[in-house]
């Protein structure tokens, strides 16, 4: 009994993402877009945060985690950018990806457009939903965080990161969408390098910020489609110097 009872809790999750995908698919196959469904995932570095440690080595004249110069080649390494753990591995730039997918499984999704379907909204903070975004030859991390800045008010933040260095981001533009029940929300900023904290991106506000009441607005039965979009502003910055 115990046997199918947890075979039959395996199949009744599978069916539901497979509702979900599906229900997805409808939605945004019109448009082209690809749709990679993302469950949530519980944050194990939350107290205290790589930030939050970072200021206090600052304090005592310790070199902080979460501050790299912008050389990042030869000898010089990189600490594990997944947002979801204190991670201890350290290596070179060029490896994250490998290093995120093989050890943290975290997905990635190819495509100039896509869309980020992040499931069960209602469940309490703290929570995050991750993926890897594979576009115009660079890796870039989405994260979309639930979190309570002030006790009793969870707000979501979703931002995209840059697996490269600061000016390699800057040559970039991302754009998060939110459309549903004739409302449309859009956020346009340009990527930050992973080689800054993800965290401190948030605490800053500097993303795309939803309340409780406004992602319920956009949410369709506790799943929240965020359209994405990434394109290079490289000629953009050639035909200003010229």
């Amino acid at each position: 009994m115990l046997f199918f009872t947890q075979c039959f809790g395996a199949v009744l999750d599978l069916i539901h993402l497979r509702f979900q995908h599906y229900k997805a698919k409808r939605v945004f196959s019109a448009a082209g877009q690809l749709v990679c469904v993302v469950n949530p995932t519980h944050s194990l570095k939350y107290a205290p945060t790589r930030c939050a440690a970072a200021q206090t080595s600052t304090e005592q004249g310790i070199l902080p985690p979460c501050h790299y110069h912008e050389a990042v080649h030869d000898s010089q390494l990189v600490p594990c950018t997944c947002p979801l753990f204190s991670c201890p591995w350290e290596g070179h730039l060029e490896v994250v990806v490998s290093h995120l997918r093989q050890t943290h499984r975290i997905n990635i999704l190819q495509g100039a457009e896509i869309v980020f379907l992040a499931t069960d909204m209602h469940l309490p903070a703290p929570m995050d939903w991750i993926i890897m975004h594979s576009c115009l030859g660079h890796q870039f991390l989405l994260v979309l965080r639930k979190q309570e800045k002030h006790e009793g008010h969870p707000q979501f933040f979703a931002t995209m990161m840059l697996i490269g260095t600061p000016t390699q981001a800057d040559n970039f533009t991302y754009r998060l969408e939110l459309n549903r029940n004739q409302r449309r929300l859009k956020w346009e900023a340009t990527p930050r390098s992973v080689l800054e904290c993800v965290d401190s991106v948030i605490s800053d506000g500097d993303c795309l910020v939803l309340n409780t009441s406004l992602a319920q607005l956009f949410s369709d039965n506790g799943s929240l489609a965020i359209g994405i979009a990434i394109t290079t502003s490289k000629v953009q910055n050639t035909e200003a110097e010229m």
